[in-house]
């Protein structure tokens, strides 16, 4: 990975959603593997909720998930609360944050624990000497600190916006908004758009002409902007740039692609261009557009979707290629995507819902045999249903 970067080492995550509990170790590519509904998007949108919650309160974020009710699983023996624990890592640092929240009659929800603790190298044991900061918030009130001075502590808004103010806690910060997770829409990305600033990729696409623009701006971003080309030549035969267009108060895409018969290169708008061509230029935007001086944590929902099977081998390169510079997770359940014998175990997750409730875990023993003796690609497991996870998971 590049210098900068910041990526989740483990993932724990209980009654969320379907999930009623998750422990993922994570390293530079991730592929959680299974059925439609069976769980992974719950995994991912966790992250989500992080990073949203993070960017704006954790109210806003839990409204748009219907309240704590629409993110608490459902079950018998009612769980009343849902938690999130992340262990992380980058260049300068590594460290542990999570909360808990729960449910609570009239108020809508508290958060009952919220707890972050950093040490100074990824390259030491982390060990009391090495810790740097740390803080712990219960039920509202502030029972841990590292710093003299720490702000006040409330049941309703994530301790960690506050104490991003203090320089010790603000690369945690800056590292967990980042984590952008995608899925990416055709529909929207064909639309004309409203111009905005182009930092980051919008969840769906919507902004992906100004993200583009912005890559032009700078001498990594057009670099950024040529990879991003280079693979979408590879997936749409023809294909030789793509660009943002002024229409008045609106912008869009204008690809240019080689047409047989025509001496140059015809241009064709958003509007003209198919639903795998924008989905695909979506995920290599996602994958490949720096987002300010970290680069976090990228999810990505099924990005072989509306792809034809014979590009899925160019977006398994892009993904790993991306992996290099910063990590990937995704959620997919394509045979082509997998049909690779450059998997190793740590890169695959199965994930299975049984009874309504998700399991995610490392593949059980006959598929790591499988995979490890070269008698099956992912792939070939998944065509086979025998992609599953293990009983311990």
């Amino acid at each position: 990975m590049q210098d900068s970067f910041f990526a989740l080492t483990n993932v724990r995550l209980r009654h969320y959603r379907s999930i009623a509990t998750a422990n993922v170790d994570l390293g530079r590519l991730l592929l959680l593997v299974g059925p439609n509904g069976s769980g992974k998007s719950n995994f991912l949108d966790a992250l989500r909720l992080v990073s949203e919650s993070l960017q704006t309160s954790l109210d806003q974020a839990l409204r748009t998930r219907g309240g704590v009710s629409g993110v608490r699983r459902r079950s018998t023996g009612h769980p009343t609360h849902f938690s999130i624990d992340l262990k992380f890592k980058s260049p300068d640092f590594t460290g542990e944050y999570g909360f808990k929240v729960g449910a609570v009659k009239g108020l809508g929800y508290r958060i009952s624990n919220e707890y972050c603790t950093v040490w100074n190298s990824p390259h030491k044991i982390e060990t009391a000497e090495s810790e740097v900061a740390r803080f712990n918030v219960s039920n509202g009130k502030l029972v841990e600190q590292s710093e003299p001075v720490m702000p006040p502590a409330s049941e309703q808004r994530l301790y960690l916006v506050s104490a991003a103010g203090l320089e010790v806690f603000r690369p945690v910060f800056d590292g967990l908004v980042g984590i952008g997770v995608f899925s990416l829409n055709p529909d929207v990305i064909r639309k004309p758009q409203t111009p905005d600033a182009g930092d980051f990729l919008h969840r769906d696409g919507v902004n992906i002409a100004s993200v583009l623009h912005r890559l032009q701006r700078s001498k990594q971003g057009q670099e950024d902007k040529s990879r991003i080309e280079g693979y979408l030549q590879n997936i749409v035969p023809g294909m030789r740039s793509v660009s943002r267009s002024e229409l008045g108060n609106w912008e869009t895409l204008v690809f240019s692609q080689d047409v047989p018969g025509a001496r140059n290169p015809w241009r064709f708008q958003a509007q003209s261009v198919s639903d795998g061509t924008l989905r695909a230029l979506g995920v290599l935007v996602s994958l490949f557009a720096g987002t300010g001086s970290t680069l976090s944590t990228v999810g990505i929902e099924e990005p072989e979707s509306a792809l034809h099977p014979a590009a899925a081998g160019v977006l398994l390169d892009a993904l790993r290629d991306a992996s290099e510079r910063r990590q990937v997770i995704v959620a997919s359940h394509s045979p082509d995507l997998l049909d690779r014998n450059d998997f190793t175990l740590s890169e695959i997750r199965a994930v299975r819902s049984i009874a309504g409730e998700t399991r995610i875990g490392e593949l059980d023993a006959a598929g790591s045999l499988a995979l490890r003796q070269h008698q099956y690609t992912p792939g070939g497991l998944l065509r086979n249903d025998q992609l599953l996870p293990g009983v311990a998971s």
